[in-house]
């Protein structure tokens, strides 16, 4: 059976519709298949996203967790941004409050939006946060300084070969996300 050209463009067609319907959906699922991924493996340190009761521990003064705090801005954030300090100490099970500081440097409103992660990504079950900047969109007046507190808990079941935990926060510009809602 011969194929005549009719029919050899119209099949190329449906394969590609089939094949741009397929990449759609491969880019569509690929935020659930890396946070599948991610919980599985214990790569990617997020923290809940929402704030948590403080919750009394028993304080296990024989261990001391170090904290190391870490800040990025993503390469189009107009931030200056810091941590209060880059590192401390503490025992688990006790609350803990760390400032961390922002400053617009524009003449605009921002509005932005820090991700957090925890590394070793395993330790992400062990870090509570109570207070947290990155549980919503922070807004920035133009030229406005911000003092953004962080209060959190290593919880005393945390496997004793953790002796080091990276808390690390990127800013991100949402302004024109924002402004188009």
């Amino acid at each position: 059976m011969i194929e005549t050209t009719v029919q050899k463009n119209t099949r190329l067609v449906k394969i590609l519709i089939v094949v741009g319907i397929g990449m759609f959906g491969f880019g569509y699922a690929l935020v659930p298949i890396y946070n599948v991924l991610c919980d599985i493996t214990g790569i990617n340190g997020k923290t809940n996203l929402e704030a948590v009761k403080e919750v009394l521990y028993q304080v296990d003064k024989s261990r001391e967790i170090r904290i190391e705090f870490l800040t990025t801005l993503n390469e189009k954030t107009p931030l200056l941004f810091s941590a209060q300090t880059s590192s401390m100490k503490v025992n688990p099970g006790q609350y803990a409050t760390v400032n961390f500081y922002a400053e617009n440097t524009t003449d605009k409103t921002l509005v932005v939006r820090a991700i957090d992660s925890v590394s070793p990504g395993l330790t992400k079950d062990y870090f509570e946060k109570t207070v947290c900047f990155c549980f919503s969109e922070q807004t920035f007046k133009p030229h406005e300084r911000k003092t953004m507190p962080v209060r959190f808990v290593v919880k005393p079941d945390l496997p004793a070969q953790y002796k080091t935990i990276t808390l690390s926060y990127t800013f991100f510009d949402n302004t024109e996300k924002s402004v188009k809602k």
